[in-house]
């Protein structure tokens, strides 16, 4: 017997496709990042999203989910941190000093990149303190896992099919930002560009802690 049936596999495609390219968190950090980092860049705050995305999943299915919903305090304190971290980049970029900056071409250089720990640890980070995560995964995700077969089998697979599903829209969203910084990029736009990308890190940093 296999590890899962097609017929599942059939509908759970398209079902975490729709969740994953539904516009969220994650999707509006890689298009934000996209936009002002460029794609090789990106990928590291994908890389470290992922991680947090696969956590979440096992987490969802093994029942951690219910002793976070018990104790609900730990998790507030962690989305509030990350939202205040996104909300200082943010403010940072509107104010033409963060990290996250473009820079005119006649002021030397193209970007100013962040390191690329820190961009796998706000992937990470987004997507573990991401409450609409949970709730997709702890709602979507065991209703999928047959109990007549055993756990790992089914569990790898479709949490790879999710990685995969995840990496194809990031993807899309950074490569779409990137376009946009590039129909933007001249020394006249260059702040319209900060500003843009800023409001859209205060967004995220504020629907992460109120989420």
């Amino acid at each position: 017997m296999s590890a899962i049936d097609l017929s599942v596999l059939a509908l759970f495609v398209p079902t975490f496709f729709f969740v994953s390219a539904t516009p969220g968190l994650c999707m509006t950090l890689a298009l934000t990042m996209g936009m002002t980092l460029g794609i090789r860049r990106t990928l590291w705050m994908m890389l470290g999203e992922l991680a947090g995305v696969a956590l979440v999943a096992v987490a969802a299915v093994l029942g951690i989910a219910a002793l976070m919903l018990k104790y609900p305090q730990g998790f507030q304190l962690f989305k509030y941190a990350g939202g205040a971290y996104l909300a200082w980049l943010g403010i940072q970029m509107w104010r033409a000093r963060g990290r996250m900056v473009m820079v005119a071409p006649e002021q030397g250089g193209d970007r100013e990149a962040p390191p690329r720990a820190a961009l796998a640890l706000q992937g990470f980070v987004t997507a573990v303190a991401n409450p609409k995560g949970w709730a997709f995964f702890v709602a979507l995700l065991p209703p999928f896992i047959n109990d007549r077969l055993p756990l790992l089998p089914q569990l790898t697979i479709l949490v790879a099919i999710i990685l995969l599903l995840e990496t194809v829209c990031m993807m899309i969203y950074a490569c779409g930002g990137k376009t946009l910084g590039r129909l933007l990029q001249s020394s006249a736009n260059v702040r319209l560009i900060n500003r843009v990308a800023g409001s859209l890190m205060l967004t995220v940093g504020a629907w992460l802690a109120l989420g």
